[in-house]
């Protein structure tokens, strides 16, 4: 079936490769590094003329009005220029940067990047980074908690979610998946430390289940990463701060201004970190990752991008401890029980994807991609309740391949004359897992049972397709439907047992925006979408059950306040089927039923005054279990109150800097609501110096170090002189006060 639809794409697309014809084009750059500025809003006053420049900064007019003689160039962190696109003597247009102010916010939504564009665009240049773990925290109303040393990848919540490592939330970088299906520690594991933060040019996100082009695991919502195509400069950057630690960054182009400057791009980015940690036994963590990225047009109408990437990291752990051994004064806040916890991980990607211009305002996308994976974590959650005499410590192991294609074909047209947008896709995914393993150790070297072992293969085949049309300058509807297929095949190395299973899965998706003015926009979103399970389970249920489908329904609005304010707001609905529970260390999928989320999501930006802005996310949430006793409806560890925000002054040279805090309320660490997981504010601080060649600061993690429970799980443990075993929180310390000095230089 794939087959036969690929050579149907394939026989349209040759007939539209036929059918191209060159128009009027513009290019649009950056006036002081000379390189393409992408997403630039280019259009009309009255908005009958509206695009979006792409990633090599292309802009085609052959749908603008001859009559048209003013065209406006618009991007957040740019100056607005207007020109008149009939007296121009060269296609190349240069945009000139400036910090960012909020009356550059155009409120619209776009047809690329979605209803948060904006405040994604605005979080990016006012607040960077500072590290790995500051990545997820771009989204707004999204937590990440570690509990296993910095390698393991964090714990996620998002939407009244435990997304415990990914089951719900859909992740990617420069189109290369980053959740790991059938994963050795839990579904849709999501290992994000293989980006490095610097190298970050733009975070797309969106909520909800509501985008064609986005599959598994996209119920809570997705993040797609971007890293830069082009270094405006060259940097070497030195951290280094308590707790032993150290981390050095740099990135060099590789090619010659005035290759550059002809849209040709290569350069290599690379990061190593080491530190002991804050735990009472020592973390020894270390990470190594590299980034080596071309991008450039090699012909009028193609761009290529390519990159190989590589992470390695390695770390011990204290692992969660028990309320009760914290309490009698056995161990500290920052202690272990079982101080052999912790593992190794590596990942190596390479990916090449070209982008055609077919003409028409056709465009044509395809992308190859491999990674090759390895993973091994040693953890005790329930220390000596299974073993009374080795202990209970597991190990989960594995070794994958991954090998994908990405094919996206989009299509400016018109539809009962009326302006529409067309797209379309194909996803596929092949993940060969080698001995993936679940076993008893003691001490990291003795297997002391073996729980699970086997080979995993999993294919996943996507197909979509929606269309955009707009109705007027108004009102636009976006109709979409979406077909999964996966095979699933799991070899039992212990039974020496061969099973399979398959299933098919198709989601619509409807979605409506109404600008009422170039100042208020609602929107209504509204669509299916789906998590799979675990192939060592699919292949158990006969096909029932691999994939779980979740409805969702949004509706909201995006408010420009004046000149100074950006403020967008939603109420939301999600429906979940079936709800899985990974429990890792048993290696099984528990089913939770079916669920329902209702919630409010806010979020504020505000220019306080010149270079000086705050920002504020809240989220509401009312998770619950369907068809159980109310007073046993609630959802382990969901989120019900979170709040995030902070003051930032942002300037190009001199003094800039941000004070920021997070707060995440009370839980419910169990169904009936009788053990609470307790909320926590913290507050983090960085000031910077910039001059043009050189920036030193300092960056400060719990700035009034405040004694937080970071992840928290109500666990079933026995410690060793126990004579039975109890149930009680367990948790991992979050950071205490973490000061780092970093010094950049730039050149």
């Amino acid at each position: 079936m794939t087959k036969r639809l690929y050579f149907v794409f394939l026989l349209f697309f040759s007939g539209t490769i036929a059918a191209q014809r060159p128009g009027k084009e513009i290019y649009i750059l950056s006036e002081s590094s000379k390189t393409p500025v992408a997403d630039v809003s280019v259009y009309t006053p009255d908005f009958s003329f509206s695009e979006l420049s792409d990633e090599n900064g292309y802009v085609s007019l052959t749908r603008l009005s001859d009559t048209a003689t003013v065209l406006l160039l618009s991007a957040i962190g740019y100056e607005t220029r207007v020109i008149n696109p009939h007296s121009l003597n060269n296609t190349n247009i240069y945009l000139s940067p400036r910090i960012t102010t909020l009356n550059d916010v155009m409120i619209r939504a776009s047809a690329k990047s979605g209803i948060f564009k904006s405040i994604s665009e605005l979080d990016i240049h006012l607040r960077p980074v500072l590290n790995s773990q500051e990545v997820l925290r771009l989204v707004p109303g999204l937590f990440i908690g570690q509990h296993a040393g910095g390698g393991k990848a964090e714990q996620i919540f998002l939407r009244g979610f435990d997304l415990d490592h990914g089951t719900d939330i859909n992740l990617s970088v420069d189109g290369l998946p980053v959740n790991m299906v059938s994963h050795a520690h839990g579904q849709g594991y999501a290992d994000l430390h293989f980006v490095i933060p610097e190298l970050i040019e733009k975070v797309n996100f969106n909520k909800g289940p509501y985008y064609a082009d986005r599959g598994n695991l996209t119920t809570a919502g997705y993040v797609a990463f971007k890293t830069k195509n082009f270094l405006p400069t060259n940097f070497f950057k030195l951290e280094g701060g308590q707790f032993n630690t150290l981390r050095a960054i740099t990135g060099l182009n590789l090619l010659k201004k005035e290759t550059v400057s002809k849209n040709q791009s290569l350069y290599l980015g690379a990061e190593g970190s080491f530190t002991q940690g804050y735990f009472d036994s020592p973390q020894d963590f270390s990470r190594f990752n590299g980034l080596l990225k071309y991008h450039g047009q090699i012909s009028k109408n193609s761009s290529l991008t390519a990159l190989i990437s590589g992470l390695s990291s390695k770390w011990n752990a204290s692992g969660q401890i028990p309320d009760r051994a914290v309490a009698d004064g056995t161990i500290g806040f920052y202690g272990a029980i079982d101080d052999k916890e912790g593992g190794n991980t590596s990942r190596y990607n390479a990916s090449a994807e070209m982008v055609t211009r077919l003409g028409n305002g056709s465009t044509l996308r395809n992308q190859l991609f491999y990674s090759r994976y390895n993973f091994e974590l040693y953890s005790n959650f329930t220390f000596f309740k299974e073993d009374p005499v080795n202990g209970d410590q597991i190990r989960q192991k594995e070794g994958r391949n991954i090998f994908g294609y990405n094919l996206n074909w989009q299509m400016d047209h018109h539809f009962a004359n009326k302006k529409a947008q067309f797209s379309s896709g194909l996803q596929l995914r092949y993940d060969d897992i080698n001995n993936i393993e679940l076993s008893r150790t003691k001490n990291r070297s003795q297997v002391t049972e073996a729980m699970m072992y086997g080979n995993i293969n999993e294919l996943n085949t996507g197909l979509f397709a929606q269309e955009k049309l707009f109705l007027n300058n108004r009102w636009d509807i976006t109709a979409g439907i979406r077909a999964d297929q996966f095979a699933n095949k799991y070899e039992d190395l212990l039974s020496n047992q061969m099973k399979s299973s398959s299933s098919l899965i198709v989601s619509p998706k409807f979605n409506v925006n109404y600008r009422i003015n170039e100042k208020v926009q609602l929107y209504w979103y509204n669509g299916q979408g789906f998590h799979s399970n675990d192939t060592r389970v699919a292949v158990q249920q006969n096909g029932k059950e691999v994939v779980t489908p979740a409805w969702g329904s949004d509706f909201g609005g995006i408010f420009k306040l004046g000149k100074k304010a950006v403020l967008q707001s939603a109420i939301w609905y999600l429906w979940m089927k079936q709800e899985f529970v990974y429990v890792g260390d048993e290696g099984v999928v528990e089913p939770g039923g079916k669920t329902r989320r209702i919630g409010w999501d806010l979020s504020l930006r505000y220019e306080m005054g010149r270079n000086l802005y705050a920002d504020m996310d809240i989220s509401l949430t009312d998770p619950r279990a369907l068809h159980v006793a109310k007073s046993e409806s609630y959802l382990p560890l969901a989120p019900r109150f979170t709040s995030v925000g902070g003051i930032t002054y942002r300037k190009e040279q001199g003094w800039n800097g941000s004070l920021r805090y997070r707060y995440m309320g009370d839980r419910p660490a169990n169904e009936d609501n009788s053990v609470v997981a307790l909320g926590y504010f913290v507050t983090d601080a960085a000031i910077n110096y910039t001059k043009k060649k050189w920036e030193a600061g300092i960056s400060v993690q719990n700035l009034f170090n405040t004694k937080w429970k970071e992840t928290q799980f109500d666990t079933e443990s026995r410690l060793q002189n126990e004579p039975a075993s109890v149930s009680e929180i367990h948790f991992t310390p979050g950071t205490p006060l973490f000061a780092r000095l970093s010094f950049n230089i730039f050149f």
